[in-house]
């Protein structure tokens, strides 16, 4: 392929070739991952523990009794058993891309430069690479927001799904102190 340099093609040569390099590094230039508008804490740890206290004088086997009694009670009421709750901690999910920011915006944007070189006249090369650079450019952006918007919306389905999780084993353990709390009551104990 010959490039034909006329006087008027050379005025071109500098303005174009810099869009061009322009183009390509900035589709290669690093932006701030993701915004969050909240900040995700952990999730507060479940408590199923009940505080009972006898009103009258009971020997420590009476109180193991009564509490074991009222535990299993508690669980057929509820259908809740704190002793196989889970233990582990929910944890904040994040997903990332699987390639960087801005990695289809760089190569696009080369590719686009290249195919629109090699599809442009002699005399038109740079232009038509400068053409092809700046489509490729806009398309490749357009691929990695849209990479980057599905990763959010994992993200944020996974950590909503999680918190989902943990309210309804929250108001089970709940309901299972409730229970707790009755039983303990109607054997004489003062529960807090």
């Amino acid at each position: 392929m010959r490039f034909a340099a006329s006087p008027g093609n050379r005025r071109l040569v500098v303005p174009v070739l810099s869009t061009l390099i322009a183009v390509t590094l900035a589709g290669c230039a690093e932006t701030p991952r993701r915004r969050y508008t909240e900040t995700p804490r952990a999730l507060p740890p479940i408590s199923t523990e009940v505080y009972a206290y006898p009103r009258d004088e009971r020997s420590a086997d009476a109180q193991k009794r009564d509490r074991f009694e009222c535990y299993n009670w508690s669980v057929k009421q509820t259908g809740f058993d704190p002793a196989r709750m889970p233990t582990d901690t929910p944890r904040v999910v994040r997903v990332d891309p699987a390639v960087s920011p801005n990695h289809d915006a760089a190569v696009l944007g080369v590719t686009g430069a290249i195919i629109g070189a090699a599809v442009s006249r002699p005399s038109n090369a740079l232009g038509g690479a400068a053409i092809g650079a700046v489509l490729g450019a806009a398309a490749g952006s357009a691929s990695d927001a849209n990479r980057e918007a599905t990763a959010d919306s994992m993200e944020r389905s996974a950590n909503a799904d999680q918190r989902a999780q943990h309210a309804q084993l929250s108001q089970r353990a709940a309901d299972y102190r409730r229970a707790m709390s009755a039983c303990l009551e109607g054997r004489g104990y003062i529960v807090r």
